[in-house]
């Protein structure tokens, strides 16, 4: 519930894309009237995806722009908001492109908000990015942030990071909301900024934000061949060109693979949640997986090449960061349904959304 009854009117910005074509069918299953705004940005999209539900309105524009958010959010009572870009892009030329997309297009949909006098409840899509490394644990001194992981160290082909107060090795656990932020890249840095501004704004508002911070989500419809696509794409669209997937590092790295329609059900249990609960809140599946296991596992339901691991590293990526759901269950209700096995082997065959263009 929103208030004292379940919302009925929701706009889904970002509503053609990945994740948020996958809430919308949730709502409109669920008998709500829902309005979808996305730009159809090249970077995502080679046109207007087959996938999406009739049942939905359709706002072509941007959510940047002042008259056509404004038209957007006339008469709805929540807002699902999914609209971004994503990944870790192509390099620091990105940067002028992320913050607009992602911080100055949520200002205006939040501007647009407080013109409409909207009072309901907002759902972000948050991103794990905004952690930076995971959480560890020295045998000396507890919970510590770890050192940073040298080139020299890991050219040599030590990946794991050390304590950096005694330099011994760590053990990760799983990340609590309460932990503190380290966002390590543009991408990253944008989506804290949507919280703290959807926090701000709820604050001043009198409405419910809640932000949801997605783990590594994978399933039917992600973009494929792109340099913005999560790495559950990548090696999907390795396989099915007939390469083996290549693995960074040696593959150990741990990460938590949510499937997009648990996500989806996250979404819905925060727009019909009560007022009071609030978030962030990680949505994930609850058991760590590392990424050469992904891998392997797309390369066996494919019955294609195995995994190759290069030992190629990328300084700015983290070794090891995976979700405590323990929040999202006592708020939301909400649990992963959709087991790894079962997930993999649907994306083996699932479709995968048109390629997309590969430069801006």
């Amino acid at each position: 519930m929103t208030g004292d009854r379940e919302p009925r009117r929701i706009l889904v910005t970002g509503g053609a894309g990945f994740v948020g074509s996958h809430i919308v069918d949730r709502l409109v299953e669920t008998g709500r009237e829902v309005r979808v705004l996305d730009l159809l940005h090249p970077l995502a999209h080679s046109g207007t995806p087959g996938y999406l539900n009739p049942d939905a309105e359709y706002v072509w524009g941007d959510v940047r722009d002042p008259a056509t958010v404004a038209a957007a959010v006339r008469g709805v009572d929540a807002v699902s908001h999914q609209a971004a870009m994503v990944g870790m892009g192509i390099d620091m030329g990105d940067i002028a492109a992320y913050a607009a997309h992602n911080d100055l297009g949520t200002a205006a949909l939040l501007g647009a908000l407080h013109e409409a006098g909207f009072r309901g409840r907002l759902v972000l899509a948050g991103s794990m990015a905004v952690y930076g490394e995971g959480r560890y644990r020295c045998p000396e001194h507890g919970v510590v942030g770890p050192g940073p992981r040298s080139t020299d160290r890991l050219a040599g082909g030590d990946f794991e990071p050390t304590c950096g107060r005694c330099d011994a090795p760590l053990a990760p656990e799983a990340i609590p909301e309460t932990a503190p932020t380290d966002p390590r890249s543009v991408y990253a840095a944008t989506k804290l900024h949507q919280e703290h501004l959807c926090a701000a704004w709820a604050r001043e508002s009198e409405a419910t934000a809640i932000a949801l911070r997605y783990h590594n989500v994978y399933g039917p419809r992600m973009p494929r061949e792109t340099p913005y696509a999560g790495v559950a794409s990548i090696f999907r669209s390795a396989l099915t060109a007939g390469r083996a997937p290549l693995v960074f590092e040696d593959g150990g790295q741990l990460r938590d693979f949510v499937h997009v329609a648990d996500v989806a059900r996250a979404n819905l249990f925060a727009l019909d949640a009560p007022r009071e609960v609030r978030g962030p809140l990680n949505v994930a599946s609850g058991t760590p997986r590392t990424v050469g296991a992904l891998a392997a596992g797309l390369s066996r339901a494919l019955e294609g090449p195995p995994p190759r691991t290069t030992g190629e590293f990328r300084v700015g990526d983290v070794r090891h960061v995976f979700a405590s759901t323990d929040r999202a269950r006592e708020r939301l209700g909400f649990e992963a349904q959709v087991s790894f096995d079962a997930g993999i082997a649907e994306l083996a065959t699932a479709s995968l959304r048109a390629p997309a263009a590969a430069s801006h």
